[in-house]
């Protein structure tokens, strides 16, 4: 069963840092572009930040120079390094191929980031 498994959101201070870590089964994963997405309360899910099987990145702007994508292909695994955190970074992430619709997996639980005093 292919299934993605996102980890490491906690309530954090503004200013504060933070790591995410995606595990991915499936063998696939090193040849894929994967990304992070997050969805707000109220709002649609948004790709903020992609890395490919070669490791070049892209970042949304409300992000770029806070956060950092890289992967680990041998451990299967993709991380989201977020510094500077911004109450607007509030939301549930997601990890996921890019695009989604070219995805070999569903949506895993996500995992919870607050940025909050």
């Amino acid at each position: 069963q292919v299934q993605l498994v996102e980890s490491g959101g906690d309530l954090v201070q503004p200013g504060g840092s933070l790591r995410l870590s995606c595990a991915a089964s499936g063998i696939i994963f090193r040849l894929k572009t994967m990304g992070w997405y997050r969805q707000a309360p109220g709002k649609q899910r948004e790709l903020v930040a992609s890395i490919t099987s070669s490791g070049r990145t892209n970042y949304a702007d409300s992000v770029k120079g806070r956060f950092t994508i890289s992967r680990d292909n041998a451990k299967s695994t993709l991380y989201l390094q977020m510094n500077s955190l911004k109450p607007e970074d509030t939301a549930v992430y997601y990890c996921n191929a890019v695009p989604y619709a070219m995805s070999p997996w569903t949506w895993g639980q996500g995992s919870q980031v607050t940025v909050s005093s």
